[in-house]
């Protein structure tokens, strides 16, 4: 077996292994609250953890982030009140899942198997010292997966609380959450034309990332912030407790990934700082001219 095959086996084994965990303590648990599913989604990551820990490879946890908000959703769906609307309600599993496949897609085949791991998670474990067992599993796998739970909220809200019929809310939520799956997904065949050309020392700097250093985030953003409206034109007067997920994906972005990921380009491409300059990090508009031009 080729080692790219046998790495997929072994992290189908460990999603089919944390998928049977969170069903078990789901058995029989209604969906009138959200509680159970948050429970079983705890299980799942600690499932993950072990097979992390085990290979000593925490990029293995890297498809949880697409994988489960699927999963809830139609979990959720299963399990929706009395009276919902149904054309909401699938139409908010339909682009879950949408961008799940998508997006779960895009790591796979872009994976490099077990030899690679995300070049940030041995920033975090080098960070916490003697620690980092513990830092691995509260920040690479515990927190991402209550952001993505807490994120999801408005899927829930959809399914239990969404009497309210379909109206120009939920036809906005439409547009924003597509137009963002459609964001990612050619920002992210633009990236990857791109790095098939082996440049050195370079940077994209054309198509979106022309407009935005980091329309991929962008698109993942927005995407949240789409499911957010869904939520509200379910669920109005659920408006104090749904928007927080929304804004912790955009602050994770903001003032985490987009920091990170600017710092290294920085240290491996000094031109990078005059692109830094011109093009805005996450909002996109025109790029502003070189001083030379």
């Amino acid at each position: 077996m080729r080692p790219k095959t046998a790495a997929f086996a072994l992290i189908f084994v460990a999603y089919l292994t944390a998928t049977g965990a969170a069903l078990a303590l789901l058995a029989g648990a209604p969906a009138t609250a959200p509680w159970d599913a948050l429970l079983a989604d705890l299980a799942a990551t600690v499932v993950v953890f072990a097979f992390s820990r085990r290979y000593r490879n925490s990029s293995f946890y890297d498809p949880y982030w697409s994988v489960i908000p699927p999963l809830l959703a139609l979990w959720w769906f299963a399990h929706r009140a009395d009276g919902v609307d149904l054309s909401r309600a699938a139409i908010v599993v339909a682009l879950v899942w949408l961008w799940g496949i998508r997006l779960t897609a895009n790591w796979a085949r872009h994976w490099g198997g077990l030899a690679h791991e995300d070049w940030r998670y041995p920033l975090v474990r080098a960070r916490a010292g003697r620690h980092a067992r513990l830092a691995d599993f509260l920040g690479i796998h515990l927190m991402p997966t209550l952001q993505v739970f807490v994120a999801s909220l408005p899927i829930y809200a959809v399914m239990t609380r969404g009497t309210a019929p379909l109206g120009a809310l939920d036809l906005l939520a439409a547009v924003v959450t597509l137009g963002a799956i459609l964001i990612e997904t050619v920002a992210d065949l633009q990236l990857h034309a791109y790095l098939a050309r082996k440049p050195r020392g370079g940077f994209i700097a054309h198509g979106l990332w022309a407009w935005s250093r980091h329309p991929n985030y962008l698109g993942e953003v927005s995407f949240w912030w789409g499911l957010l409206l869904f939520g509200l034109a379910a669920a109005p007067s659920a408006w104090w407790w749904l928007p927080w997920g929304a804004l912790a994906m955009t602050a994770m972005f903001v003032f985490v990934s987009i920091p990170l990921m600017d710092r290294r380009n920085l240290e491996r491409r000094p031109a990078y700082a005059e692109h830094m300059r011109r093009v805005p990090a996450l909002l996109p508009r025109p790029p502003r001219r070189s001083p030379s031009a």
